[in-house]
């Protein structure tokens, strides 16, 4: 008596997808690239609020008076995020995430702002929500940067 062996094959199972592991690098600058359109649209979406577009005729922007000033802190505000892309990229491993902490860190306080004494809390709120997030997924992944052997 012998005993054999029955052997199916599952005709319909597909390879599996090639998953390479991504540098951190390009993960802060996919980061920072997601955190400024989302950054840049609230602001954007921001001028269909009914009255915004009169307030900023007037020369006001929430409780701000638009001056030269206002415009170079709001470009600052905009610039540094944008600016993460490329430096995360480009600086070593040592001073990218240093700055990718430090950045990250302080635009937390920046985006809960943009929440306070708005009338659209579930607007802003989901804006705020979304931008923390990816601050979150910045000092996450910034914090636990694989280390080599020394």
């Amino acid at each position: 008596m012998s005993i054999t062996t029955r052997t199916t094959y599952d005709t319909t199972a597909k390879p599996a997808l090639h998953d390479p592991r991504t540098p951190v690098r390009a993960k802060l600058a996919a980061a920072w690239a997601s955190f400024m359109f989302f950054y840049i649209y609230v602001d954007y979406l921001h001028l269909y609020k009914p009255g915004a577009i009169d307030d900023i005729l007037a020369g006001v922007v929430f409780e701000f008076d638009i001056s030269q000033t206002f415009a170079v802190s709001s470009l600052a505000l905009v610039g540094i995020p944008s600016l993460m892309i490329l430096l995360s990229m480009a600086l070593p491993a040592r001073v990218s995430r240093t700055l990718n902490l430090v950045v990250a860190a302080l635009y937390l306080p920046v985006s809960a702002f943009n929440v306070l004494g708005e009338s659209w809390v579930y607007f802003y709120g989901l804006g705020v929500v979304v931008e923390l997030i990816v601050l979150a997924y910045v000092l996450r992944t910034s914090w636990t940067w694989p280390r080599t052997a020394s």
